[in-house]
């Protein structure tokens, strides 16, 4: 594997911080089943690709300096 991402744009990541969640719901009483669990990371990676690109688009209008 040679290329490279930030950690929050890996599925793997967000699946895993869902599944912790999931699991301490349990601990106090809710459950959450997989295919819930699959719907909330996928809303999850959805959020950071927005945020990313809010992020990238106010970064451009601070810019003091043109692209080339």
């Amino acid at each position: 594997m040679n290329v490279s991402k930030p950690w929050y744009l890996s599925r793997t990541i967000w699946a895993s911080l869902v599944a912790v969640a999931a699991a301490l719901s349990s601990a106090f009483g809710h459950t959450i089943d997989a295919g819930t669990q699959g719907q909330l990371t996928e809303a999850a990676m959805q959020v950071v690709a927005v945020g990313a690109s809010l992020v990238a688009v106010f970064g451009r209008l601070a810019a003091t300096t043109t692209i080339e």
